[in-house]
């Protein structure tokens, strides 16, 4: 006997479902504010006793945006006191996950017109671009004081990037530098641990920017990584002159290409990473010594010179333990965070003067952070312990 097929229309059951669940909602939410007032007036609803304190004087309906939906209250008013719910602060319309839930998706890179219409469709009930914006000011809150927060513990190795927003500065529209800094810290998680506005990469900007992250308690750097900037390099032997540097291996490559035909950039871009492959500082700076001589031989003299001059500051990260080379050569995870804040910052296009631009890069910064980007361990910092880099260096010279 053929077995019976049972078919149902889904869309309608998921929508019958919801209905459901919000009335219930509604239901409890209800029955909690009728026993509050019960408990206010010391009596119930039409009971006669000496102990009354206040009498019941109708309800007044308002509503209450939830995850469910948008439910329908109805609010005792009371003779003689005052009703005031532990269950539903007066004068709410929402519930505090959908504030909360509304915040993130700012954060997270959408803009106040899109969240409009985004609570209009998962919650039932849209909200003003005052509401948004009220709601983005308390979570601005929270991400300062996460910028200016304290930093415990050594940081061994820092990567420095910059990244530009356009703002009104002056009276003028002009990119407006944002400086970011990313910590490993002594258990091997990376942390964002700066994002300020610096107006434009100069020596004094990076300085006032690594005097700040000082000041919050930044030490026990042994190695900052960053692109090739004459002020970011002046700041750091000025501030932590007793830390390395390395020239981020990216940028390095990029600087070489500039110098190369587009023809014959695949075949120089695989040299240079075999400068990097090599197993020691001297054998990377013999292949570096190799690279150049067969950048000379098809005429390209510039290229060469940039492998010679600039190879050395590439190589300060085979001063550490080789297991930590690969990921502390270059600045790609803050390079991957200018994207995010790009992304965000884009989509607003041009900011007005304040600190509007850099409070929305820290934020993206922290939304970022506190993902699965900082909760994985991204090196093993017990390799540093004992480990003296200067004396490396002091044996390969």
């Amino acid at each position: 006997m053929p077995h019976e097929i049972v078919s149902f229309d889904e869309p309608k059951l998921q929508e019958y479902l919801g209905e459901l669940v919000r009335k219930t909602v509604e239901d409890a939410l209800n029955a909690l504010l009728d026993a509050e007032a019960d408990q206010i007036a010391n009596a119930g609803r039409y009971e006669r006793t000496d102990e009354r304190q206040a009498y019941r004087s109708g309800h007044y309906r308002r509503g209450l945006t939830t995850t469910c939906g948008e439910v329908e209250l109805n609010v005792p008013k009371l003779r003689g006191a005052t009703f005031a719910s532990k269950v539903v602060e007066r004068y709410r319309r929402r519930e505090s996950s959908v504030e909360e839930a509304m915040m993130e998706t700012y954060l997270a890179g959408v803009s106040t017109r899109r969240i409009q219409d985004v609570s209009e469709i998962l919650w039932g009930s849209s909200v003003s671009p005052a509401t948004v914006s009220k709601l983005n000011r308390e979570a601005f809150g929270a991400v300062d004081e996460w910028r200016h927060r304290r930093l415990e513990g050594d940081y061994p190795y820092v990567y420095l990037d910059g990244t530009y927003i356009k703002r009104n500065w002056g009276g003028a529209y002009e990119g407006v530098a944002v400086l970011v800094a990313i910590g490993v810290n002594a258990e091997g998680f990376r942390e964002v641990i700066g994002c300020e506005e610096g107006y434009v990469e100069s020596e004094g900007s990076w300085k006032a920017f690594l005097l700040g992250l000082r000041e919050r308690g930044l030490s026990g750097v042994r190695m900052f990584t960053g692109d090739k900037s004459a002020g970011m390099l002046g700041a750091i032997q000025e501030v932590y002159p007793h830390a390395m540097y390395q020239r981020c291996t990216v940028h390095f490559y990029r600087n070489v290409l500039d110098k190369v035909p587009r023809t014959r950039r695949k075949a120089v871009a695989a040299s240079l990473k075999a400068i990097h492959a090599q197993e020691s500082r001297a054998k990377c700076l013999a292949k570096a010594r190799e690279v150049a001589s067969e950048l000379r031989a098809p005429r390209l003299e510039s290229a060469a010179k940039v492998v010679e001059s600039g190879v050395e500051e590439t190589l300060t990260c085979a001063l550490f333990p080789p297991e930590h080379w690969r990921r502390i050569r270059t600045n790609n995870g803050i390079e991957r965070l200018n994207r995010e804040i790009k992304r965000r910052t884009d989509a607003v296009g041009s900011f007005p003067a304040g600190d509007a631009a850099v409070m929305l890069a820290a934020a993206r910064c922290k939304y970022v952070a506190e993902g699965g980007w900082g909760s994985r361990r991204y090196l093993d910092t017990e390799l540093l312990d004992g480990w003296d880099e200067r004396e490396v260096l002091k044996r390969q010279s």
